[in-house]
């Protein structure tokens, strides 16, 4: 455990993790509501644009567990302020970009600050005074929930009013900041997981991941049948066992499979995917539903800005619950929590479905969405944390995210197909394939609820003793090498 001296300043620590960890939150969507105006800024086509967001998911899902492993053998403060620095290089370049092609390089190197969520657990459970860790990982959880949100309402008044290049100016300054801040004021973790890291495995695990993803972003495009999307889901799946039989042969894996199958791991991951497919899909496709002219039937004919202001009680009552989740988990139990959670989040998506006419009705729809999934997102980190020894907690943390963000792929790769399959003569989406897409996503949030009972019970007094629990003494040693 940390020495008192190192605890002194736990406080300006967690304020340095809160911010990277928003930063990194922020950037995933900021760019959603405003790529036609990217569009239109750079003189390119729709389907050029969209790997603005493509190309951060991409490199997001490769180095996001990469970066936490690498946190593990080198260090987490040296990797994190790698990942913020890559964060804020890609921020200054895509502010300064004058090409589409130049914007979407940059959005690859912003992908690398993927990373600071994994890390930023880690060092929380290094260094954090043992009754601050559990309330500490739950509250850094909900911001990557806040972040994603809070994104969405920013975006349109940051461009109406100082123009889109400043979608990326702001998060260069708050990351250029934050990584100073880290050199400064987060201490090295002595904790390490021995051993040589070999490259096969990262090459495969980034290779699987890039052909999945890649198939899921464009499938709506391609047609599920079509040859390029079936060929790149069936290259995912060879690549992934190929993957999965290299790291159980390594003597030091990249990502340890005994640990992936461990029951805290497996059961917490299984619904961080359905919660992943009911919240990030739904975060890309209600802007659209506001901003589609009433003549059409549905939607209010909303700006980017009034659009995003309806998102404002998800993401506020996401923070608020994230405050909270951890005192609630001390009373009920973590399990306890993801579930609820899980359950009112699907009360709200259903809610949204079929009742959508007036502004209050959706916003309302949202806040209750807002509230479980906060309540959700804040206990599975430290059930995953808790569920993996100090040294596999960047690595444990990068998996999880990373397959949140899959989930996420899934969730809005099949929430396009239902809304775009039936068009009204005015060229927007019939109101129904919102009605089908929204009541599927939330069935993926019942989904998370159901396999949240699979979860092993543990109570909250039992979790913060795993979340606080000594190191091996094998992993107090020199960092590993490539």
């Amino acid at each position: 455990m940390p020495s008192s001296t190192r605890r002194t300043h736990y406080w300006l620590t967690f304020a340095v993790l809160a911010v990277a960890v928003s930063s990194y939150s922020l950037m995933q969507s900021l760019t959603i509501p405003v790529l036609s105006e990217i569009e239109h800024e750079l003189n390119t086509d729709q389907n050029t644009v969209t790997w603005v967001l493509t190309a951060y998911l991409l490199s997001a899902s490769v180095f996001t567990p990469i970066m936490g492993r690498l946190g593990d053998a080198f260090g987490k403060e040296r990797l994190l302020v790698l990942s913020l620095v890559a964060l804020a290089a890609g921020s200054l370049l895509a502010a300064l970009a004058g090409s589409i092609g130049v914007l979407i390089v940059a959005r690859i190197i912003q992908g690398v600050g993927g990373g600071v969520l994994p890390l930023a657990f880690g060092i929380i459970r290094d260094e954090f005074p043992t009754h601050k860790v559990g309330g500490a990982v739950s509250v850094v959880s909900s911001l990557l929930a806040v972040g994603f949100g809070a994104g969405i309402v920013l975006a349109g008044p940051i461009v109406s009013g100082l123009g889109y290049h400043w979608l990326f100016w702001l998060p260069f300054i708050v990351t250029s900041i934050a990584a100073v801040a880290s050199i400064v004021f987060v201490p090295e973790s002595p904790v390490r997981t021995p051993g040589r890291i070999s490259v096969l495995p990262a090459v495969l695990l980034s290779s699987w991941l890039v052909a999945l993803l890649l198939a899921l972003s464009e499938a709506p495009k391609w047609g599920w049948g079509s040859g390029r999307t079936v060929g790149l889901l069936v290259l995912a799946v060879v690549l992934m066992v190929a993957w999965i039989q290299v790291e159980q042969r390594a003597a030091v894996p990249l990502i340890d499979m005994r640990m992936m199958r461990l029951p805290g791991v497996w059961t917490t991951n299984l619904v961080a995917l359905l919660v992943g497919i009911g919240m990030y899909a739904s975060f890309g496709f209600i802007p659209q539903f506001n901003q589609t002219p009433s003549a059409n039937g549905y939607g209010f004919g909303s700006s980017v800005t009034e659009s995003g202001m309806l998102m404002l009680p998800s993401a506020v009552a996401t923070f608020l619950t994230g405050l909270v989740a951890a005192s609630i988990a001390r009373r009920i139990g973590p399990k306890t929590v993801v579930v609820f959670g899980s359950a009112l989040g699907a009360a709200g998506m259903f809610l949204l479905a079929y009742l959508h006419d007036t502004k209050t009705q959706v916003a309302v729809a949202n806040g209750i969405t807002g509230i479980g999934i906060g309540l959700a997102f804040a206990c599975l980190a430290g059930l995953i944390v808790g569920a993996v020894p100090p040294e596999q907690t960047g690595v444990a943390s990068g998996m999880n995210a990373n397959i949140r963000t899959i989930g996420g792929s899934v969730g809005t790769a099949v929430m396009a197909s239902i809304v775009t399959a039936h068009f009204l003569p005015s060229g927007f989406p019939k109101e129904v394939g919102y009605t089908a897409g929204f009541a599927v996503l939330g069935g993926a949030l019942l989904l998370a609820a159901i396999a949240g009972l699979a979860i092993p019970t543990i109570s909250a007094k039992k979790l913060e003793e795993q979340l606080v629990q000594e190191p091996s003494p094998e992993s107090l040693m020199e960092p590993a090498t490539a």
